[in-house]
C-alpha cells in the first residue's frame, strides 16, 4: 500500500515551485493568495466531477475515479503551496490538525 505523507508533498512542492520560481513568481504571500484562489476554483473542479458523474461513476468508473482523484491532487498542491508561501510547515499542521480533532470529538 503506497502513502504519502504530508511532508514529502511539501518537499515536493518546493521542488516544483523552485523549477518554476521565475514563471510562477516565488513563494510569498502575496502569491499565496492567488494560490489559494486556485486552490478553490479545483475544489470546484472536483465538485463538478461529483455533480456530472455521480457517487456511483467515482466510485466505479476507473476514468471518473482517476479524473476526481487528479482534481484532489490539485486541491493538495495548491494548499502545500499557500503552506509554503506563509512558511507553515508540515509539523505545524500536524498539532493544529490534532488539537481541532480533539475539539471536534467533544463539540456534540
Amino acid at each position: 500500500m503506497k502513502d504519502i505523507t504530508l511532508s514529502r508533498m511539501h518537499e515536493i512542492q518546493r521542488e516544483l515551485q523552485e523549477k518554476y520560481k521565475e514563471k510562477w513568481g516565488g513563494l510569498s504571500p502575496k502569491v499565496a493568495r492567488d494560490q489559494l484562489l486556485w486552490m478553490m476554483i479545483e475544489a470546484g473542479e472536483a465538485a463538478d466531477i461529483i455533480k456530472k458523474e455521480g457517487d456511483t461513476a467515482i466510485m466505479e468508473n476507473k476514468e471518473a475515479r482517476g479524473h476526481f482523484i487528479e482534481e484532489l491532487c490539485d486541491v493538495m498542491m495548491y494548499l502545500n503551496d499557500v503552506m509554503l508561501c506563509y512558511s507553515v510547515t508540515p509539523e505545524e499542521l500536524a498539532t493544529a490538525y490534532e488539537e481541532k480533532h480533539r475539539r471536534n470529538m467533544t463539540r456534540w
